[in-house]
């Protein structure tokens, strides 16, 4: 079942001699439950791509569809609703609430969307994140890996359609990057969560399902590798 299709996507910045291609047609579709890599050096377009999936930036020219959906003809009000609720972000650096201990973090998307917290949900993710010894710390009082275990945790609570994951391991040594990994892999098995992964590591990347390569703000490989 196709979950996200992206048509001839083109994202532009500048004019004239100072016109740069960060997207430059790019067509691709995912099935729900892939777990994609995608791949480039710095300045192919990436993250990019990534913002423009989750409905952050729009692009120049080209169609989103999330569940059958185009994003991009949607308001701002319901595009901001659409982030809310269908996306899971995941950054290198966190972007936690200094100020919200690690559950009032990890509801957070459900609060502002003033739904009630399903409390049995929540402590299954406590539990596989390895937090429960830390639901009351803020997020200073955490290890990196900790803060991202709760950038994760946070990211599923809403049960989103895509899971998007900007190099969630940049940040971290290599011991804790596995252990994110691991971390990722479980939610795409047991939730049959659908996740595509910015990165540059190549070796990180042979985790995901299936690999595609940018340079240039082109596609130029689409590898199911398992």
């Amino acid at each position: 079942m196709e979950i996200l299709r992206v048509e001839n996507l083109c994202k532009t910045y500048g004019k004239g001699n100072t016109l740069v291609k960060a997207l430059d047609n790019v067509s691709f579709s995912v099935k729900k439950g892939e777990f994609i890599a995608v791949v480039g050096a710095s300045g192919t377009g990436k993250s990019t791509l990534l913002h423009i999936l989750g409905g952050v930036d729009r692009p120049t020219s080209g169609k989103v569809y999330v569940d059958g959906e185009d994003i991009y003809q949607l308001d701002e009000t319901n595009l901001a609703i659409f982030r809310r609720r269908q996306v899971g972000l995941i950054y290198q650096f966190y972007n936690l609430i200094p100020i919200l201990n690690v559950k009032e973090n990890i509801t957070l998307p459900i609060l502002l969307d003033g739904k009630e917290v399903d409390e049995d949900y929540l402590q299954e993710i406590i539990d596989i994140l390895g937090l429960n010894d830390r639901i009351d710390h803020l997020p200073n009082e955490l290890s990196g890996g900790q803060q991202q275990r709760v950038s994760i945790g946070r990211a599923l609570m809403n049960r989103p359609a895509l899971l998007l994951a900007d190099e969630p391991t940049g940040n971290l040594d290599s011991k804790t990057s596995r252990e994110i990994i691991e971390l990722l892999k479980l939610s795409n098995k047991k939730y049959k969560q659908t996740i595509i992964m910015i990165t540059h590591d190549h070796d990180l990347a042979l985790n995901a399902n299936r690999i595609i390569t940018i340079d240039d703000g082109k596609i130029i490989s689409d590898e199911v590798i398992k």
